[in-house]
């Protein structure tokens, strides 16, 4: 593995704090102390445009920032702590005094995982990592053994999905910095829960980002969403490479954080014989082996592309799994009927087929939305590496009211869904709330400073949605209000949350796909344009699974050669279902009506 020099303010157990920066094109860089005690200190130059000074005895809680050329006075961009916000100084701290008690922890497989995804400000009324520590038990007694938290580096202000964060290394304060987040994964272990932490190596917000003044983050030689793109292969990439290879290290080995959801991998543009989503891979692997801990990194990609989770040594970056949007666009097109951008690829049975059998809907065929052939087959891939939603942050949060699937398609829709994804093969992520029916939105909210970012988000969103002629206006992102709209209402009981309870136990404890055997689950063909069903495996017990997706009732003869026992119907009253519900029990070669937007799970006797 190369080895780059880390960058920041970085304390030894001795009490020395080493502080680097890379600023390659500056002629000169001095530390600015600002407390406890003032002063200003030439920093010394190094190979390769890094400069450093080491400060024996530097006390935690030290403010400082950095004077470049005699004229700029910028923060540190590898700032560990921000608590004046993302123009103010940053602070040293001290992260090998916490007193860590999860040394028997090992961490988690990604195939054993039963991820939920959450905000940290709005998850809770405190908005805070101690309110997430406060809700762990909820998260146990639903069935739950890993969060995933949307990002925490420190954006502008206080209200943010974390995607507009201009400091990597640092810990939002408003949510606990960095001692709170220790406080938090240490919590989490203790009770068997894992952490994913969301981060961003593809673009940074514009609100304090700095960055650009130091040295050559980015590039002009690809375009993204967000503007220039990271500089990954360009001139004076190796520091930019290490910059944020070091990030992730710190996550998972600083924090004990277990695994990184890489965001929007295909934007890391990259043309280098090792592209660094494989260079990210083979360091992560190390520290696993130096920890003896298990480390997961979970890719979102754009691209139905198995390389990125295919290992190095067949010719992939070796990252252990991805997000799947297609099979969220395939449930949520065949529930909602939407046709609008994407969804004009889905909609049809045979989507929703195809994405419980192989995850990617699209693995060669055209598809009309993008107007070109799409995709790759992932045969070669486990079922284990996809982590498949019926909801997340990005498909509630980019409508323009944030409306949940509850509130689009009903509660029959919503129930129908749940099993859907809690008995697929694939790893499951829920989105916070959903699990008791949640209906309050989730949308875009920001709380920069610079009214003129401000004035141009509030119109980009209202330029984004001005072809939806819906008779309402476009939320303001500024607003507090609309941010205090998406705070969770809370609730573990009900019939939806039994339903989940029920579907997650069920999902753990008959016929569980204990491995990724070709034969341990089996799609079958759609009986008609509306019902779908696979069958679980498992040595000592074998269910099948229908789903009927039309808002009717539904006739059909499955044809295992076997008779069958229900265990399980969303319809069923306890769940807040109908009460009109399957037949509890199926001869063989018997017909069986299914209930309008229903999912039964019979076993096979």
């Amino acid at each position: 593995m190369t080895i780059y020099p880390q960058q920041g303010a970085v304390m030894s157990k001795t009490g020395t704090c080493v502080f680097r920066v890379w600023a390659p094109e500056r002629k000169k860089v001095e530390l600015i102390i600002s407390s406890p005690v003032q002063e200003q200190l030439t920093m010394l130059r190094e190979e390769e445009g890094y400069w450093s000074y080491e400060m024996p005895g530097c006390p935690s809680g030290l403010r400082y920032h950095y004077l470049l050329d005699g004229e700029l006075h910028r923060p540190d961009p590898a700032s560990r702590c921000q608590p004046e916000g993302v123009h103010g100084d940053s602070e040293v701290t001290d992260g090998l005094s916490f007193n860590w008690t999860d040394q028997q922890w090992k961490g988690l497989a990604l195939k054993d995982m039963l991820i939920y995804e959450l905000h940290t400000g709005t998850f809770t009324e405190q908005g805070t990592f101690q309110g997430i520590i406060s809700r762990l038990d909820d998260l146990l007694q639903l069935g739950i053994n890993t969060i995933e938290i949307m990002p925490i580096a420190q954006f502008p202000g206080t209200r943010n999905w974390g995607y507009d964060g201009v400091y990597p290394y640092a810990v939002q304060s408003s949510y606990g910095g960095c001692q709170g987040l220790r406080q938090l994964v240490d919590a989490a272990h203790a009770k068997g829960l894992a952490v994913v932490l969301d981060v961003v190596y593809n673009h940074l917000g514009p609100e304090g980002n700095y960055l650009p003044e130091f040295g050559p983050y980015f590039t002009d030689k690809y375009h993204t969403p967000w503007g220039s793109a990271i500089n990954y292969d360009d001139r004076d990439c190796d520091a930019v490479r290490g910059y944020f290879l070091h990030n992730a290290l710190m996550w998972l080995d600083e924090f004990h954080i277990d695994g990184l959801r890489l965001d929007a991998v295909h934007a890391w543009w990259d043309s280098s014989a090792v592209h660094f989503a494989e260079e990210l891979s083979a360091a992560v692997k190390d520290l696993e082996v130096r920890t003896g801990r298990k480390k997961v990194l979970i890719a979102e990609i754009d691209l139905n592309n198995p390389r990125y989770i295919t290992p190095a040594d067949k010719g992939g970056y070796g990252m252990q799994g991805q997000w799947c949007d297609e099979f969220h666009h395939a449930i949520h097109g065949l529930l909602t009927g939407e046709k609008n951008g994407y969804y004009e690829d889905f909609g049809e049975a045979e989507h929703m087929a195809a994405a419980l059998e192989h995850a990617y809907v699209y693995t060669g065929q055209y598809s009309k939305h993008r107007k070109r052939r799409f995709g790759a087959s992932p045969k070669n891939n486990a079922r284990s590496q996809f982590v498949v939603f019926t909801q997340n942050h990005d498909q509630v949060g980019n409508r323009m009211l944030g409306e949940r699937l509850i509130s689009l398609a009903g509660e029959s829709a919503a129930r129908l869904a749940a099993a859907t994804m809690l008995l697929s093969p694939y790893v499951p992520l829920l989105f916070m709330g959903e699990e008791y029916g949640e209906t309050k939105p989730f949308s875009y909210f920001t709380s920069h400073s610079d009214e003129a970012l401000i004035k141009a988000v509030r119109e980009g969103r209202q330029q984004e949605f001005a072809a939806f002629q819906t008779g309402k206006d476009v939320p303001d992102p500024q607003s507090e209000e609309l941010y205090k709209q998406c705070v969770l209402n809370w609730k573990t009981s009900g019939p939806m949350y039994e339903y989940y309870r029920h579907l997650i136990a069920l999902r753990k404890g008959r016929a569980p796909l204990q491995n990724d055997a070709p034969d341990s689950m089996i799609v079958h063909p759609a009986y008609h344009a509306a019902v779908l069903s696979f069958e679980r495996h498992a040595p000592e017990e074998k269910l099948l699974v229908l789903l009927n997706f039309a808002k009717e009732e539904q006739q059909c003869t499955p044809a295992p050669g076997c008779s069958l026992k229900k265990i399980s119907d969303s319809e069923d009253i306890n769940w807040n279902g109908k009460g009109k519900t399957a037949p509890d029990e199926v001869p063989v070669g018997g017909s069986i009506t299914l209930p309008p937007l229903s999912a039964v799970v019979y076993e096979m006797i």
